[in-house]
């Protein structure tokens, strides 16, 4: 096999086990849970800076494009970046990649990678890709199994079968996707592997077993390709065509059905970030077993989690629990039922909390704002405009605003005007006015923005042009 091993990145889920510091306006795989100042998704990315592996095809969702493309940017990496109408699960997004891939040649071996991921050995998984690409040449899709820490009910587990010509590879005899706890006990003693989610397949074959397994998740995926639309620097699926594919995953829609599987038993440490639990076992501990980030004090205290943002956090003799403190929201829970914070996040969005969903900054092409304070009439934003970035040309009805600049130049459309605002000057915007923002310097642009009128809700902006494709 000597043509490039494709890459299909999923990066559209939300992560919502991880709230507070995961919610769906900026979930963890865009977020820095490590020390080494990277996103999962630019660590994924970044793992597959080899010769052996092409461009990637990134597939996300309209609220995530502007991050990817940054953050991607931000390496050096450049790809297709595939935009979802809406979630439909591994399956339609694995298929879409998959017909992207085959259309550029049907013999083309892809990888598929979750984005939210953390691999210990970035050359041993990619030398594991290898040996597994290799395999799925042959018409096999493989899968990369995990040596099971602990009987998880979490995750898929994969029977070892038939030895093939590579060491640590199988034939997969039987995928079961996560089950009971006495089953998952069961399947550990007998050597079974974790499924890490990260399959290799030939385009060739999984377009064949989609199609026999799966017809509407690839007739879907097919159409909403076909008719997809550039904006920018993105391709935008066809929502209609897309919107026909049934929401599984590719577990269930192929790898329990398939008589095609195989298994390679990886040669790295992994693990799916996918809870509080699962970060605090990968962190770096103390003596009594605690993993304590930002300005946090644990006296005794043990085998615990304590994580703040800005606001000293103190816990005082308490065992295996999990403390995350952001700037609008505290979670705390004992480390066993750090699993349930997912339905804790769905009970908040039953009961109407912003909170479950959105984060107190919120990220914007341009760069971002920050909510100060709110009350009847008024609202105070701290926005920072990164170096080249303007916000659209737009105009409110019902609020008037005031910009003070406090680092950098802006640059202010005032109706007919232009001009520029420097460190400690101020600009009066009355209502209904035409006004945009831009920061035309080499450093980020920071203001106060104290908007004052009958509403002042995010939905009261009319963007008359915006470079981002938004008006």
């Amino acid at each position: 096999m000597t043509a490039k091993i494709v890459p299909l990145i999923m990066a559209g889920g939300s992560g919502t086990r991880l709230w507070p510091l995961s919610r769906d306006t900026m979930p963890k795989q865009f977020i820095a849970l490590l020390d080494d100042g990277l996103s999962t998704f630019q660590a994924t990315l970044q793992r597959l800076v080899d010769p052996a592996f092409g461009a990637p095809i990134v597939i996300t969702n309209n609220d995530f494009r502007f991050i990817v493309a940054e953050q991607m940017l931000a390496l050096g990496i450049k790809g297709e970046i595939v935009l979802e109408p809406e979630r439909r699960d591994s399956a339609a997004a694995i298929a879409v990649g998959t017909v992207m891939a085959g259309k550029r040649d049907p013999e083309a071996v892809c990888v598929a990678l979750a984005s939210d991921h953390v691999v210990s050995d970035a050359e041993a998984f990619r030398e594991d890709c290898k040996r597994a690409a290799r395999l799925a040449a042959t018409g096999l899709i493989m899968t990369l199994g995990i040596k099971p820490t602990h009987p998880s009910t979490a995750y898929g587990y994969l029977a070892p079968g038939e030895a093939l010509p590579e060491p640590g590879a199988n034939r997969l005899s039987r995928f079961v996707e996560k089950p009971r706890r006495d089953i998952a006990e069961k399947y550990v003693a007998e050597g079974y592997l974790w499924n890490s989610g990260n399959f290799l397949f030939s385009a060739k074959t999984m377009r064949d077993e989609l199609s026999r397994h799966a017809p509407a998740v690839l007739s879907a995926a097919e159409a909403a390709v076909n008719k997809a639309s550039r904006d920018l620097d993105f391709l935008r699926l066809d929502p209609e065509s897309f919107g026909k594919a049934v929401k599984i995953s590719i577990d269930y829609a192929v790898m329990e059905r398939t008589a095609h599987a195989g298994m390679l038993a990886a040669s790295f440490d992994w693990s799916d970030v996918g809870s509080w639990d699962s970060i605090h076992a990968i962190k770096p501990q103390d003596g009594d077993g605690n993993v304590l980030e930002g300005p946090a004090v644990a006296l005794d205290t043990r085998r615990s989690l304590i994580r703040s943002e800005e606001v000293l956090t103190t816990v005082v003799g308490l065992d295996d629990v999990v403390v995350v403190s952001t700037r609008d929201a505290v979670l705390v829970a004992s480390m066993a039922a750090a699993g349930k914070v997912k339905t804790l996040v769905e009970q908040m969005k039953a009961d109407g909390r912003p909170e479950a969903s959105e984060h107190l900054r919120i990220y914007r092409p341009w760069g971002w704002y920050q909510r100060i304070d709110i009350g009847a009439r008024f609202q105070v934003k701290h926005i920072h405009v990164k170096e080249g970035g303007q916000l659209s040309l737009q105009k409110h009805f019902h609020r008037a605003e005031h910009w003070v600049v406090v680092r950098g130049t802006a640059e202010v459309t005032l109706d007919d005007t232009v001009r520029f605002v420097h460190e400690n000057e101020s600009v009066y915007l009355p209502i209904g006015c035409t006004h945009r923002l831009k920061n035309p310097g080499k450093i980020g642009l920071e203001l106060i923005e104290v908007q004052v009128g009958s509403y002042t809700g995010e939905d009261d902006i009319v963007r008359i042009e915006d470079i981002y494709a938004r008006s």
